[in-house]
């Protein structure tokens, strides 16, 4: 539908002089006319209108050549404007216009239109309309958006400043809330709190929840019992929305190990079924003393070391254990390439004490302070500066005879591998063979004292080259047997002659499936 035509300041009209003033003083005789208007005198839907002074038709053109027709009845108070002026033309080709006739008689405007000029635009005022529409385009595009990102930096800028605010409330916050356990660890100075906040990892890790949510989360846990003791520190079962969780709380004095563990943790892609599921770190003061929190999935059956001193072992639940814990490692060892990949992790404390137990029988990888990482594409080595050196128990031949080249990560692979040969051999004396299974024993409890120096076990170790003792009765059992040949191939004295992770679990694999009576849902 055309709209009402609008009409330009310079224009001409031409003036048809009628008589009107006699014709309304002396006319008696009224007409009936035909009257319609725009669409519906297109389609010829004409309706009638009577006692009119005279009839009328037009044709109407806007300045954009829309073109719209009129009939009707000319009366009294509407004769000079629809009979004296019966055509206006705009000087330039696109100018609105109309033109219009006036009769007399019964119908006698039912013939066809006025016509009119050809409608023209000029190339000059085509282009300068495209050129005004292209311009209220981009204004309608781009004014939203505008708006929009100051919007969003205005709110990026608030929250900015609000985040900000919070952390500086909360590095000098005097908690008011109290545990109804007195827990008590080895006092820090201000300056070292301030240096575990600003030095700790960032959020957006894709690992735990985010770093401001972290930061309050021991004033939302409650500690119910102390479930563990070391030289770390404690672990204690917390509730936190109703939920059971573990709260490592660590001395001030292993700071180190408090940090390392949550980089770690908080890196990207590190979720893993047979890795300890991280919740969030805090830094929290009780009675003056500065705590270091690391809050973790809870798992009511312990450590794995702590299991095997309370269970025998099946066939099944002894290959369960052991292939949940290499899948764990072969994770850690394993680089994911991409934008949001994972470097390389190797554990450097690997032992039944850092390896946990869940309901269904699987285990999961605990405790990272001493973790490296590798990144292949930049060759870089992140090392944790802690002053630990791992379990004198568990360490590898070239740890012991400082014979272990640091500036090679795969070094570093092959001590987990050692490690963990030493844990299949205490899981595997566990294992009901025959109806018999030994107690409990840790590695070379017959050959060094419960707490072995470190030249203790170089001497057992390194120059007389002694390893944990296999029993006979392994031999006679096919699934023991061969297990043992896998774990003096992860514990042999050359480094570069073990396997890699991920062999060790294909081949435990190989020997669980040798059993048709053994079926593993893995």
């Amino acid at each position: 539908m055309c709209a009402v035509p609008q009409l330009k300041s310079k224009f001409q009209i031409s003036y048809v002089q009628i008589d009107l003033l006699n014709i309304m003083n002396n006319q008696t005789d009224r007409f009936q006319c035909y009257s319609c208007a725009g669409d519906s005198c297109k389609q010829q839907e004409l309706a009638v209108c009577s006692d009119a002074l005279m009839c009328y038709s037009y044709s109407v053109s806007d300045s954009f050549g829309c073109r719209t027709f009129h009939k009707g009845c000319v009366a009294e108070d509407k004769a000079q404007f629809f009979c004296n002026t019966l055509h206006h033309g705009g000087k330039e080709p696109s100018a609105a216009e109309y033109s219009g006739e006036c009769c007399q008689g019964n119908y006698c405007n039912n013939g066809t239109f006025p016509t009119l000029a050809p409608f023209m635009m000029t190339s000059q005022e085509s282009a300068s309309d495209y050129s005004q529409q292209t311009i209220n385009l981009l204004l309608a595009i781009l004014c939203p958006v505008v708006v929009l990102i100051l919007i969003l930096g205005i709110i990026i800028l608030i929250m900015r400043k609000l985040h900000k605010r919070q952390m500086a409330a909360l590095l000098n916050r005097d908690t008011d809330h109290f545990y109804q356990d007195d827990l008590r660890i080895t006092a820090a100075g201000d300056s070292t709190l301030r240096e575990v906040f600003e030095h700790s990892v960032t959020s957006g890790s894709g690992s735990g929840m985010p770093l401001l949510i972290q930061r309050t989360l021991a004033k939302q846990i409650h500690l119910n019992e102390c479930i563990g003791k070391g030289r770390y520190g404690e672990v204690w079962r917390g509730i936190w929305h109703g939920e059971s969780v573990a709260v490592k709380i660590f001395f001030s004095k292993d700071e180190a190990s408090w940090t390392r563990e949550t980089e770690i943790y908080s890196t990207v892609l590190l979720r893993h079924e047979n890795i300890l599921g991280f919740i969030g770190s805090d830094v929290t003061s009780h009675n003056s003393c500065t705590q270091l929190w690391l809050v973790t999935h809870y798992h009511e059956l312990g450590s794995l070391y702590d299991y095997l001193n309370l269970t025998d072992l099946t066939t099944y639940q002894m290959l369960i254990i052991l292939l949940s814990a290499i899948s764990g490692i072969v994770h850690l060892h394993t680089e994911i390439f991409g934008t949001q990949g994972k470097p390389a992790i190797a554990h450097r404390d690997i032992k039944t004490k850092n390896i946990l137990v869940k309901n269904n029988g699987t285990c999961v990888i605990a405790d990272f302070g001493l973790a490296v990482t590798h990144t292949q594409a930049t060759g870089v080595m992140d090392i944790a500066h802690n002053y630990r050196v791992g379990t004198k128990r568990y360490m590898a031949p070239e740890v012991l005879d400082e014979t272990l080249n640091t500036s090679v990560f795969e070094s570093y692979r092959r001590v987990d591998i050692y490690t963990f040969g030493l844990v299949m051999w205490e899981v595997c004396h566990k294992c009901l063979s025959e109806g018999i299974a030994e107690e409990y024993r840790p590695p070379f409890f017959d050959l060094v004292p419960s707490d072995p120096s470190f030249e203790d076990m170089r001497k057992v170790v390194c120059v007389d080259q002694q390893r944990p003792v296999i029993p006979n009765r392994w031999s006679s059992d096919p699934i023991l047997s061969a297990i043992s040949k896998l774990m003096k191939e992860c514990w042999h004295q050359n480094p570069s002659a073990r396997l890699t992770a991920l062999r060790v679990k294909k081949s435990l694999m190989k020997i669980a499936m040798s059993d048709p009576k053994i079926h593993l849902d893995l």
